[in-house]
C-alpha cells in the first residue's frame, strides 16, 4: 500500500471546511477504487485561527480515523503551516493545498498519474488566468514574476501554486532546507526535481473571505526577493556608485568655475536642499535594503522554531479515550 498524506494549512475557513472535506473525500474515495494500492490520510493544520476551525477539525477526528490534525499556539503564517504539515506528513506520497477550493480536489488523480511511474517528481497547477481578482493586483502579481526571474537563478513560473502532489524524495530535499523565513514557491522551485505543470482557469472561493490582503501579499514577494536574491544589494551598490560619481563631476565642475571665474554665482539654497534630500533619500534607501537582509540574518541565527503545536489529533483522541476510560471505571465503583 500507498499511503498519500493529503496536508490542509487553515486560517478562519470554518465556512468552506465541511465544503472541502466533503469535495476530498469524494475524489480520494474514488481514487482508492481506482487504484486499490493508495490509501489516504488528511492532515489538516490549523494556523492560530479565531474562528470555529478547530472544532471542525475535532468532529471530523471524531468521525474519520484517516483525519490528522495540529493545531499552533498562535498564528504563524501559512508557510509555517506548510512545513508543519510536511515535516509530520506519514506518506509515500504528499499533497500540499488550501481548503478554500481554489485548488481543486479533482486535479489529484491527474496529478498521481504523472507521478506515479517515476518520469516526474511533482505534479503541481499553474493559473493561466486570474478571473476573480482586481486588475490592479493581477499586474503586480505578474510584475512580481518578471523581477523575480531577472533577478534570481532560481526560476519561479508565473502563475504556478503551492497545490502540489510530490513524492517523499522530494519532500525530505525541501524538510532539509529548515529556514526560519520561508518562501515557498522559491524552495519547490531550489531543490529541484522534474515537475509537470497542470494548466487550468482560476477557480473562485466559494464561501468565506481570504485572508491575503495587498499588503501582505506585497510583503510576502519582499519575503522572497530577499530570500533568493542579492540583487537588492548590488543595485544599493550601484547607486551609491553613481551618486559619487555625480558628486565628483559637480565638484570638478565647481572648482573649474570658481578657478575661472565662469558664469554667475548662483543663489544655491533651493539646489543645496533638494541635492540633500535627494542623496539623503538614496542612503536612507540603501540601508534600508541592507537592515532587511540584516534582520533576515538575525531571525535566522536565533534558530527559534518555524511553529509550535498546542493540540494535534492524537492528544485530542488520548484525552478522549482517557475521559471515556475515568467514565466507565467510575461507574463500576458505583456498581460495586
Amino acid at each position: 500500500m500507498k499511503l498519500v498524506s493529503v496536508v490542509v494549512p487553515c486560517y478562519n475557513e470554518e465556512e468552506v471546511l465541511p465544503m472541502f472535506y466533503e469535495e476530498i473525500t469524494k475524489v480520494t474515495d474514488q481514487m482508492t477504487r481506482d487504484h486499490p494500492e493508495l490509501c489516504f490520510e488528511f492532515l489538516f493544520v490549523n494556523d492560530g485561527s479565531k474562528d470555529k476551525t478547530l472544532e471542525i477539525f475535532r468532529s471530523l477526528a471524531d468521525k474519520d480515523e484517516r483525519v490528522r490534525y495540529i493545531s499552533f499556539s498562535r498564528n504563524f503564517g501559512k508557510e509555517s503551516g506548510m512545513y508543519a504539515g510536511l515535516k509530520n506528513a506519514k506518506g509515500d506520497y504528499v499533497v500540499v493545498m488550501d481548503a478554500d477550493l481554489q485548488h481543486p480536489p479533482k486535479f489529484l488523480p491527474e496529478m498521481y498519474s504523472y507521478v506515479k511511474d517515476g518520469e516526474y517528481d511533482c505534479a503541481t497547477t499553474r493559473r493561466v488566468s486570474r478571473k476573480g481578482e482586481s486588475k490592479v493586483r493581477s499586474w503586480f502579481a505578474r510584475l512580481f514574476y518578471k523581477i523575480m526571474n531577472k533577478i534570481s537563478q532560481t526560476e519561479i513560473v508565473d502563475g504556478a501554486q503551492d497545490f502540489r502532489f510530490m513524492t517523499r524524495q522530494m519532500v525530505d530535499a525541501i524538510l532539509d532546507m529548515t529556514e526560519y523565513n520561508r518562501f515557498s514557491k522559491g524552495i519547490f522551485s531550489w531543490v529541484g526535481f522534474n515537475t509537470k505543470y497542470i494548466e487550468y482557469e482560476n477557480v473562485e472561493r466559494p464561501a468565506g473571505t481570504s485572508s491575503w490582503s495587498f499588503w501582505g501579499l506585497f510583503r510576502y514577494s519582499l519575503e522572497g526577493i530577499m530570500a533568493f536574491s542579492t540583487a537588492p544589494l548590488v543595485m544599493a551598490s550601484i547607486l551609491g556608485f553613481i551618486t559619487c560619481a555625480i558628486a565628483f563631476i559637480l565638484i570638478i565642475v565647481a572648482v573649474i568655475k570658481a578657478i575661472f571665474d565662469i558664469g554667475e554665482a548662483p543663489d544655491g539654497y533651493p539646489t543645496i536642499i533638494c541635492l540633500i534630500f535627494l542623496f539623503s533619500g538614496l542612503q536612507l534607501f540603501s540601508v534600508g535594503i541592507l537592515g532587511q537582509y540584516l534582520s533576515k540574518t538575525y531571525l535566522e541565527t536565533k534558530k527559534r522554531p518555524i511553529y509550535i503545536a498546542k493540540e494535534t489529533a492524537e492528544m485530542y483522541r488520548a484525552r478522549k479515550k482517557e475521559k471515556a476510560d475515568s467514565a466507565k471505571s467510575s461507574s463500576k465503583e458505583k456498581k460495586a
